[in-house]
Order: C-alpha cells, then structure tokens, then sequence
C-alpha cells in the first residue's frame, strides 16, 4: 500500500512558541489550502526540548487534547515531537522508561503520529554509553526502534538523525558511517528526515534526494527550512515556496515547512507551499498549471490584501466571523475535502490559555486608544494638529514639505504589499524592490564624484544621470517609510504585532540612506559652506564595498541583517553595530518622519525649537524677548553659518522636530568662530542695552569656543549637538538623526567624535542617556567633566 504523502508545517523554531489561537489559525489555513500534516516540536517548549523527561500537567493535557482533537477535526495529520538528545542516557533504562512514560502520555491525548528528534546535539556518548553502544548512531537506533515499537508501530513515525543536512555528514553522505548506520539498522517503516545540502537549502535536487534515499534505505522526509528565520533578529522571508520542483514528491515521504518565528507572516510561505503540494499531486486536474512560484505569489497576495486588512487583535483575537476564508477556500481548497466551520476565531471572547509549554502567551494587546483617553499621544495617528503640550504660538501645524499625512488607520494597498514581500523574500534571494534599492544605493555611492560641489569637469549629462537615479532611490526609501506608516496605522493589529521590527527596522535604515544620498549630492554646499572637504568621502566611496549576498556555498546565517544588514554596511559607519541594533519602541508612533540635510530656509524654525527648548528647561518666564535669537544664536549659529554641510534636520507631519549639527575639525572650526562669528555676536548684540541676561550668554558664546585638551581632540577631531522636541516617544528616530550625521563625518574622514554636556543640564543628560549615546559612541570615558566621546571606528 503506498504511504500518503505528507506535507504541511512544522513549528520546530528557536524562540517563543506559537498561541493556541494561532494553532487553530494555522489549522483552519491548512484545511483549506489542502496541506495533511502538523508537526508540533518548538524548540523553546520545555516540555519538548529540556525538560523532555516531565510530563504534561492536567491542564496542559486539556490543551494539548483540544489541539490534538482540533487538527484532527480538520483533517489534518497531528505529529508530536521530543526532542531527548541533549541529556539522555541510551543505555539508562530510567531514561527510557521516562522517554515511555512522556509518549504514552501523549498517545492517550489521541495523538497517533510521533517523532524522535536528535538534531543539534553533540556527537559524543557517555562513558555508560560508550560501553554499551558501538556508536552514536547505534544508541540512536536502539532506542527509536524500541520507541516505535513500544508505540505499537504507528503509521507514521519520524527519526530526525544529527547528521540532517549533507553539510553535517562526515566525511560526505555516501561515505558518512552515521547515516549507514541509520539506513541498515533503524526499522523500515521509520521515516528519516532530511534538510537537504544544508541546513537551508536553497535548492533540492532529484538527485541529491536519490543520493539520500540509496544510503538511508528509504525515501526522507524534508524539513524545510526556507523560511526559518529563527537565526537572524532582522530577518524576515515573506517570498515564495521556491526551489523545489513538484517533480521532487516521487522520492520523498513527505515536505514540512518550518518557516517564521512570527505566524503572521507565514501566509505566503504555507499558500504558495499548498500550491506546490497540489501542482505535484497525481489527481490534480489536468486544466491546472504546473507550479511556478511567481504565480503562485500573486495567487497568494490576493487572498493576504484580504486578511491583512481585517480588524484583528494581536493574539488573532476577532469578532467576526471566519467566513472571510471561503475566499482562499475557493481558490485553493482540494476536492473532496469537507467544510468545517471554525468554533475558535469565530468569538469574541477568547479564554485565558497558560503559558507554556503548550501555549505561549498570547501577544499583549496592541496600544490603542482607550474610550474617553485624550488625544494628543504619539503613537496615535494625527492630521495636522499642534502637537500636544508644545508651546503656541510655533509654527508646526503646517505639513512638512514635500509629504503628505500619514493616513489613519485604513488599507494596505496591493502596491505596498508587493514592496514588503520583496523587501524581506527569501533568505538567498532578495525581491525586485529589495534589490533596486542595493544597487542604487550601491552605485550612487561610487559615482559620487560626479556630482562634487568643487569638481568643475563633470559633464552635465553624467551630473543629471546620478540625480535621476538618486530620484528614484529617494523615491523607493521614501516608499518604504510611508509602508511602515501604513503597517502601524492599519487595522490589522495581529499583523502590526508580528511585522513591526522588521518593517520599523527597514525604515530607519531607509532614513539613513536617504539621508546620506541626499547629503552626497551636496546640495548644502550651495548655500554657505565652504569647509566641505569632500576628497576622503569620494576615497571612501570609491573602496568602501557593499553588503555580502550569500552565495550557494554559504548557510544563510552567514551575512547578518538581510536588506537592512546590507544598506547599513554600504554606510561609512556600517561595522558599527551598537548603532544600529536596538529595540523597537515600546509604543508603535504611525508618525511618517524624514531626515535630511539642512537647508538656510530651516534656520528660523530650528531656531524657534531650541528656543523653546531653552524656555522649558528654565522654567521661568522668557527673559530674552527683546533678543528672541540669542538662544538659537548660541547653539545652533556657528555650526549653521560655518558648517552647515554636517547639519540634518528631522521632520515629521508637523515639521521640524529636531535636529543634529556636526563640526568635522573642531581645532579649525575654533579659529573661524574667533575669526568671524563671534565678532558678528558682539556686533549683533551690543554691550549698551542694559540685558544682562542676553551679555551673560554672549559670554557663554565665547566660552563655548574654548580650548580643549589635545588628548581629547587628536582622538576625537569632531564634535556633535542633538536637539529634539521632548514629546518623541519613538527614540530610534533620535538615533537614527545620529547615525546620520556621524555617517557623513565618517565619510570624511573623522575617526572620533564627543559630544559636551554640562552636568548642571540634566535635561540634555536624560535625553543623551536614554538614546543610549554612550552606548553607541563606545566611549564611558571621560576627558573631563561633561565630555561624553565616543570613536567612529
């Protein structure tokens, strides 16, 4: 009698478990998809990894039954996985008898499917072991056979060997004496299961897969993990099932799919894995297209505009009914399977489930705005008003220039889903969106030279061409920042609970980018600067090399960060990973923001802001009416007037709400403010007004431009001042008008830069403290009091 063949999912990640309402979920996907089998084996489930030897409490066993039952309700195959490697004793019969105790316990919950898992575990036997056993392989074998048999032969029983992938297998798989082992001692009937070449591979081949099957003794079982993403925090793999022709099902058990962390964006992934499964099935209609994964896609993204546009709670909490599956069921269901009507997302009261190992919590609900609570937070969507506790009077209702308000909370169009998948596809294989905006980036930065303020020999039609792809570069960075409004903003707050680091996680590295393209072009240096010194930044990008793409040889796991890890390393400060690894913001701000270089026309709004600024931090009333610049004129003027090429500018829907300023040579920047800026204060603000609050200041203007020690400036040639409006909830946003700024002193060749803090400013220090500038400069130490350094290595 041929053996079905088993396809579907496994949840056998690193990291938290999914919910039980995800379970359900998943179930109801897989039913109407048309996909058999689930096998449950998280590897941060206790119970199933660590802690293999416990059983399940009554209460866990009611889940644990309930989820049993629910699958099989469904159709589908519910597999249960231990995974006893990392601690069991072979030859204990303690152990074997508790390894007995835990499978019987599950077998009495209905479960009939089950697996023995010993992958990523060390090769080494005890001394007890050693003695007993010939070989690993060998006390591996002993104890499945017996298991499977103990178990009553069950139909379908899974063997996960330690040499899993043909990277593992020593010196090679036809040669590997673990896997002979395996394919002449271990029971016929067990199934073997199998990555492929590596651990991710990025294809299967039939005849790898017949290399397999010859020295196993049967067909395996592919775990695939395509779209695992369990080994990188900033990766995430929307894109197709891929690389597996349909024709591989002749000799193969089964395919499982162990694919994201985050359920939420498994849709893709387990559609267009359903798609495969039917294209290759005997009985399929012969009117049905073989699998192409780009169709397959589309198919798929049609039926997720539907579901990503539902009101659902994080945790899939819904009050509506589920009827918006029969969508998908229709496209997708096989014949004769029958309708069952969920009795789980259908409510909308969902019981509390406990917490593992079965049911890992489900996600706190996402902060939206309870009835009766006032307006005026940031992560609240707004359009157009003053921002709330800002002082009157400021200019900040306008919109900022050149961008519309982000919307409220409504629909993903289909545009920005295409731009999402592609922006985070597959783990050897960026999408078409993801690698326009390498490559621009790429060669915008190496033909920078082209558009230098002091190069007078470019020709016009090479100037235009950087521009225009600069254009478009600005324009696809600016895509992505109105889809990350778009995700916190939509009504789909499951999905916004998933996605969110990732998608925030691209949009700061976006700002950056955009704004380091933006500073290239050298358009500030148009207005007044004349310090630019633009020669080490074209050295730079003339050497610097773009981000590693894995290549067939490599895991994956191999090149960090994804599309984000390889925008940051085509930046200047790219191996600084303290900038640009940190948490998302606790309150998700629907806020859109943009970063760019400072313009002339900026000079009165930025004064206003630090005005402002100062006033609060005073807590008095304001004493330089009669001088409303003096304040401005102090912190912001001599970087505006004699540099403002290192100057950037952080807007949001309202306008300016903050900025940083940058002094590439603090030593020459010193002189000329002697030479030229003070002067023009004193003249600015004469001695005879009887102001002796504004005379205090200017004597705080002359201070300012002291002497520092030479062990402070030969490491840490420049200097840098951040302000913000104290109302931004979302600090990344300060940190990424940093990452800015210190990008372009980098690019010219700054090896350190320290930022001067009074220690009577414990406003400033509070701020500094919780954008972790320490942190990310590397620099606790200290030169003298109220100098925080930091080097740009």
């Amino acid at each position: 009698m041929e053996k079905h063949f088993l396809c579907g999912v496994v949840e056998g990640f690193y990291g938290r478990p999914w919910s039980m309402d995800q379970r359900k979920v998943l179930f109801q996907w897989m039913q109407n998809w048309g996909l058999n089998t689930y096998l449950y084996g998280p590897k941060d489930d206790l119970k199933h990894r660590l802690l293999w030897r416990e059983v399940y409490s009554p209460e866990e066993e009611g889940q644990l039954r309930t989820l049993i039952a629910e699958a099989q309700s469904r159709g589908l195959g519910f597999v249960y996985a231990l995974s006893p490697g990392q601690d069991i004793v072979f030859s204990s019969p303690c152990d074997l008898t508790l390894l007995k105790r835990k499978l019987r316990q599950v077998s009495d919950l209905g479960c009939r499917a089950f697996a023995i898992l010993f992958d990523d575990i060390d090769h080494s036997l005890c001394q007890a072991d050693s003695e007993a056993f010939s070989s690993f392989a060998h006390a591996q074998v002993t104890v499945t056979n017996e298991i499977y048999r103990f178990l009553g032969e069950p139909p379908v029983f899974l063997f996960c060997p330690t040499e899993y992938c043909a990277s593992l297998c020593s010196p090679s798989v036809q040669k590997s004496p673990y896997l002979q082992t395996i394919g002449e001692d271990l029971l016929p009937n067990i199934t073997v299961i199998w990555t492929g070449s590596k651990v991710i591979s990025k294809k299967l081949s039939v005849n790898g897969l017949a290399e397999v099957e010859s020295i196993l003794q049967r067909p395996p079982l592919i775990w695939d993990n395509l779209h695992a993403n369990d080994y990188d925090s900033r990766r995430l793999f929307l894109g197709p099932f891929k690389g597996r022709e349909p024709q591989l099902r002749g000799g193969l058990r089964g395919l499982l799919l162990n694919p994201n962390c985050e359920f939420e964006a498994n849709y893709i992934p387990l559609h267009t894995l359903a798609s495969w499964y039917r294209a290759g099935s005997e009985d399929r209609k012969d009117e049905e297209p073989d699998y192409c994964p780009d169709r397959a896609l589309s198919a798929a993204l049609h039926d997720w505009m539907e579901e990503l546009n539902q009101p659902l709670q994080a945790g899939r909490q819904n009050a509506r009914t589920d009827q918006r599956c029969s969508v998908a069921a229709s496209r997708c269901k096989p014949p004769d399977r029958s309708d069952c009507t969920s009795t789980f997302r259908g409510t909308s009261v969902v019981a509390k489930l406990p917490v593992f190992p079965l049911n890992s919590s489900s996600p706190p609900p996402s902060p939206t705005k309870a009835k009766g609570e006032k307006e005026g937070h940031e992560w609240e969507n707004h359009s157009g008003q003053t921002r709330h506790g800002a002082p009157s009077g400021g200019s900040r209702g306008h919109k900022a220039r050149g961008r519309g308000l982000c919307g409220g909370k409504g629909q993903l169009s289909e545009s920005q889903v295409r731009l999402l998948v592609g922006l985070h596809y597959l783990p050897h294989e960026h999408g078409p969106s993801a690698q326009k905006l390498l490559q621009d980036l790429t060669w915008l930065k190496t033909n920078c030279h082209l558009v230098s303020a002091s190069s007078k020999k470019n020709l016009p039609q090479k100037v235009d061409e950087w521009r225009g792809r600069a254009s478009g570069f600005l324009s696809l960075c600016e895509d992505i920042a109105q889809l990350h409004c778009s995700v916190v903003g939509g009504a789909n707050r499951a999905v916004l609970y998933d996605l969110y680091p990732y998608v925030w996680d691209l949009r700061n590295m976006a700002l950056v980018a955009k704004a380091f393209v933006c500073w290239l072009d050298g358009r500030v240096l148009n207005d007044s600067a004349t310090m630019a010194s633009w020669r080490n930044c074209f050295h730079w990008c003339g050497k610097a090399s773009g981000g590693n793409v894995p290549g067939e040889e490599a895991e994956p796991w191999a090149f960090k960060g994804g599309v984000s890890g390889e925008v940051q390393m085509l930046l200047p400060v790219g191996s600084s990973s303290e900038l640009f690894t940190h948490p998302p913001p606790l309150f998700p701000t629907s806020r859109l923001y943009n970063i760019r270089p400072y313009h002339s026309k900026d000079k009165v709004e930025l004064y206003r802001m630090v005005r402002q600024l100062h006033l609060r931090s005073q807590c008095a009333p304001d004493s330089s009416a009669s001088h409303p610049d003096v304040v401005g004129d102090r912190c912001l003027g001599p970087c505006l007037a004699l540099c403002p090429e290192y100057s950037f500018i952080l807007e949001d829907e309202l306008g300016v709400c903050g900025c940083i300023l940058g002094i590439l040579d603090v030593r020459s920047f010193a002189k000329r403010c002697q030479a030229s800026w003070l002067p023009a204060m004193r003249d600015k603000y004469p001695p005879k007004g009887g102001h002796s609050n504004t005379q205090d200041l200017i004597k705080l203007m002359e201070e300012d431009q002291g002497e520092y020690p030479d062990s402070l400036v030969y490491h840490f040639p420049s200097q840098l001042r951040l302000d913000a409006l104290p109302e931004l909830v979302d600090v990344s946003v300060s940190r990424t008008l940093l990452a800015a700024l210190l990008t372009a002193l980098k690019a010219n060749g700054s090896q350190g830069v320290f930022c001067e803090v009074q220690p009577t400013d414990r406003q400033r220090l509070e701020f500094l403290t919780k954008l972790g500038f320490l942190e990310i400069l590397r620099g606790e130490a200290r030169s003298r009091e109220g100098v925080v350094m930091g080097r740009l290595l």
